[in-house]
């Protein structure tokens, strides 16, 4: 798939098949995502791939009250809103399907021995939308998330992750249920300033 209809039609997939993933998928995207580049190109980074039911269901468990706690409050309104109501609607089931999603990538990033931990996010994301991106060109359906580090501690435990290391994001992958396409955006040229804030360009 050329890169520019990847990017364009990539959209976060939060309703997925239980279908399982091929090994040789899951590995073709971690391929992709290693080929980020990184400042020093240090790879400051490691790739946990969960499949296991049981691990899923904990990771679902911790998932689904974070997510409770964070936008439970705000149900009522975001169902009210049309413009908001679909995507809360995918993302509250995500929340509670995690356990039956095929695959869960959690991309970590190397802590230990750094005094200034703000690069960790440069470092690790273009990673994450490597992954991302070759998801989307096999077909398969992604989207990021962070509810998870809610119970980070946790979580490390469970994936027998070591000091020194961070999960930053969790990717669920699978086939997704819906169609990729073109999602809403602002207009480039609303968004881009020309030398000062204030100049903008027209094309």
């Amino acid at each position: 798939m050329d890169i520019f209809e990847a990017m364009n039609t990539q959209r976060a997939m939060r309703r997925l098949k239980t279908d399982p993933v091929d090994e040789a998928l899951v590995w073709k995207v971690l391929e992709a995502a290693i080929r980020a580049p990184s400042g020093g190109n240090a790879q400051p980074w490691s790739f946990i791939v969960v499949t296991d039911r049981d691990k899923k269901a904990k990771i679902g468990e911790w998932y689904l009250e974070q997510w409770n706690q964070s936008y439970g409050p705000a149900r009522e309104a975001m169902m009210s809103n049309p413009a908001m109501a679909r995507t809360f609607k995918s993302a509250d089931h995500l929340a509670n399907n995690i356990a039956d999603v095929p695959v869960l990538i959690f991309a970590a990033a190397r802590t230990s021995g750094l005094a200034d931990t703000s690069g960790i996010g440069p470092n690790i994301f273009p990673a994450v939308q490597n992954l991302m991106l070759a998801a989307r060109a096999l077909g398969l359906g992604t989207t990021l998330t962070t509810l998870h580090r809610g119970h980070e501690k946790e979580t490390r435990e469970l994936l027998g992750v070591p000091d020194g290391w961070e999960t930053m994001a969790m990717i669920p992958m699978g086939w997704p249920k819906g169609k990729f396409g073109e999602g809403t955006r602002k207009p480039v040229e609303q968004v881009t300033h020309w030398e000062t804030w204030d100049n903008h360009k027209t094309r």
